[in-house]
């Protein structure tokens, strides 16, 4: 067979100045990407759709932050011009220029952009771009500490302290988020950026992340993943996923599997850990949050688009399910959805 078209790089910078949480947190997400969600779903991975790579001005062990140690793969001299590059925050002080701590960083992020990779940056990673001289005349955010720092030193930036999140440049090619943990934010948009929005979607359900500027709600627990050691259980499976609709769903499922009724409510119990109807509900309420993502429609057809004649019924079991009702959950993961979409066609966050 043959090979497909390389893989977009995400290059994750390290200096001895780097979080190591910040390092393996998004390495763990850009990995997870296409991978992942097949896995929990199917039982077999799915093919990957981006490649990060750990890069510092020296290949090997590099002592971090809070003496972790990280072992990059490549030095910045073997490095080719990746897709992406991604710096994490650096923990330096806000009141104290970087005078000459990132010089080869400096040099090589420039020669990066220089041949049209996107940068991205997390927490006060943005100052590395400040020192390459890529944000006069744009618009910038840092962590809240920062951003002091980030317009004194850069005056002809345009800092916005109040953003989360921050694309700019030529091609939307400089991506910098907030403070804290909004380098998932961050990660969630490459992932959209380079691999599609269901790609990070995918990734935000399973490792349970929200955007962050309209709050923070777990994801609802996925419980339908396909079972595949009972071959007529399975058969049933992959049936309901097509026909979840259908007005007697178990009775039409159970003839399906030409067992009788007590045989099969039990086998299907011990293949999937659910009963028939709980397997049903499950594949009905992740489609319902797929459909309050994508569309603005009523809840009421929501709920008939799933198989349900009663909205209310409807409406009680998805709060049930996801401790959400549906229209709270359109409004936050409809939005995420939507910063991610925007993202992807390189609009201003």
């Amino acid at each position: 067979m043959p090979a497909g078209p390389p893989l977009p790089v995400i290059a994750i910078l390290v200096t001895p100045e780097t979080a190591a949480s910040v390092v393996y947190g998004m390495y763990d997400l850009f990995r997870a990407a296409g991978r992942d969600w097949p896995m929990v779903m199917g039982g077999s991975p799915g093919a990957a759709l981006l490649e990060p790579v750990i890069v510092s001005a020296r290949a090997g062990v590099v002592r971090v932050a809070n003496e972790v140690t990280i072992e990059a793969q490549r030095s910045l001299d073997e490095m080719p011009t990746p897709t992406a590059v991604c710096v994490p925050e650096l923990m330096i002080g806000p009141h104290e220029p970087p005078e000459g701590l990132f010089a080869a960083e400096v040099q090589w992020v420039r020669r990066c952009h220089a041949n049209g990779a996107l940068l991205a940056t997390s927490c006060s990673g943005a100052v590395l771009l400040g020192e390459a001289g890529l944000l006069d005349g744009e618009d910038a955010t840092t962590h809240w500490a920062f951003c002091d720092l980030l317009q004194r030193r850069y005056p002809l930036a345009r800092v916005r302290p109040q953003r989360a999140m921050v694309t700019a440049g030529e091609g939307q090619r400089l991506v910098m988020a907030g403070g804290g943990s909004s380098w998932m934010d961050l990660a969630l948009y490459l992932i959209a950026r380079l691999a599609g929005i269901e790609a990070a979607m995918q990734v935000a359900r399973l490792n349970l992340i929200d955007w962050h500027h309209i709050g923070q709600q777990p994801f609802a627990r996925v419980a339908c993943s396909r079972q595949v050691e009972d071959a007529v259980i399975g058969r049933c499976q992959a049936w309901i996923a097509e026909h979840y609709t259908h007005p007697a769903p178990v009775a039409a499922m159970t003839q399906h599997s030409g067992l009788a009724e007590r045989s099969f409510q039990r086998r299907f119990k011990l293949a999937t850990g659910m009963t028939p109807m709980e397997y049903i509900q499950t594949l009905r309420i992740e489609e319902a949050k797929h459909l309050l993502e994508t569309t603005a429609g009523p809840i009421e057809a929501v709920a008939e688009e799933v198989g349900y004649d009663d909205a209310a019924f409807f409406s009680r079991l998805f709060r049930r399910s996801v401790n959400l009702t549906p229209a709270q959950y359109r409004r936050r993961f409809g939005a995420m959805r939507a910063a991610l979409n925007g993202g992807h066609h390189g609009a201003r966050s």
